[in-house]
C-alpha cells in the first residue's frame, strides 16, 4: 500500500512513523509513505497556500491550485487504477473499521489531503471527486492527526504488517466477519482484558484477575467474555 500525504507540515509525521509496527512495515516495504508539500506547488514568491474565506469569517482557508497540482503530480508518476483520494474534514463521513477493511482490500494507493486552519476550498473535493472523511464527531486543529489515524487503521490490515492471529482475536475484526456472514453479533463486542500480575496490589487493595481466565477452559472463557462484552 502506498500512502501519499499532502501536508504543509510533513515533519509532524516523523516520530509517529519511525517507531514500532509502522516503522517495521516501511522497512519491509509493506507500506510506502510519501509526503507532498503544497508550498512546493505555489507560484508566488511567498509560497502562499491559504487565503481569506469568501463571505467573511475567522481564520484562513487552504487554496485549491497548489493542492490540485500536488495531486496531479502524484498521479502523473503513479498511474494506479486502484487509487483513492481522501479529504479530511469535520463535516465528512465518519471513518470506521469497515471502511479501513474495504480500503485495504480494494486500493493500493491512498492519497490523503490534510487540512489546516479553517479548512480546504470545497472545489478541491469536487474537482478530484474525493471522499470527505472525518475521524470522529469533533474538530481537530489539523488534518495530519486524522491522516495518521487512518494510515494506522488501514496499514495494520495489510497482509504481513501484523500477525493474522492478532486480527482474528480483535473485536472489530470479528464483528465485521459476523456481519459479512450474517451471523448474530456477540464475539465482536469488546470485553475486559487482563494481564500479569495475577494479583495487583494498589494502595492497600488487592485487585485479582477473574478466576475463570486462569482456568484454561477455553469454552468457559469464551462464555465469560461474551457475557461481559459490550
Amino acid at each position: 500500500m502506498r500512502f501519499d500525504v499532502i501536508t504543509i507540515f510533513p515533519e509532524a509525521f516523523e516520530s509517529y512513523l519511525n517507531v514500532s509496527i509502522l516503522k517495521r512495515a516501511r522497512e519491509r516495504r509493506l507500506i510506502d509513505v510519501r509526503f507532498h508539500n503544497p508550498r512546493d506547488f505555489s507560484k508566488d514568491k511567498h509560497k502562499t497556500v491559504d487565503n481569506k474565506p469568501y463571505g467573511g469569517g475567522a481564520g484562513m482557508v487552504l487554496v485549491a491550485p497548489p493542492i490540485l497540482k500536488a495531486v496531479g503530480a502524484i498521479k502523473s508518476k503513479v498511474k494506479s487504477q486502484k487509487s483513492k483520494v481522501i479529504v479530511f474534514s469535520a463535516k465528512g463521513k465518519q471513518f470506521n473499521q469497515k471502511m479501513a477493511c474495504d480500503w485495504a482490500k480494494k486500493f493500493d494507493q491512498l492519497v490523503f489531503i490534510s487540512g489546516r486552519y479553517e479548512g480546504i476550498d470545497e472545489r478541491v473535493k469536487n474537482v478530484l471527486k474525493a471522499e470527505e472523511i472525518s475521524i470522529g464527531p469533533y474538530v481537530l486543529t489539523d488534518g495530519e492527526a486524522a491522516s495518521m489515524v487512518v494510515m494506522s487503521a488501514v496499514s495494520r490490515l495489510i497482509p504481513g504488517v501484523i500477525r493474522l492471529e492478532s486480527l482474528e482475536e480483535e473485536s472489530h475484526w470479528n464483528l465485521l466477519l459476523q456481519r459479512e456472514k450474517d451471523m448474530p453479533v456477540g464475539k465482536g463486542l469488546e470485553y475486559p482484558h487482563y494481564t500479569r500480575p495475577e494479583i495487583l496490589l494498589w494502595r492497600g487493595e488487592n485487585y485479582r484477575v477473574p478466576k475463570i481466565l486462569l482456568s484454561g477452559d477455553h469454552k468457559k472463557i469464551a462464555d465469560w467474555r461474551r457475557k461481559h462484552s459490550r
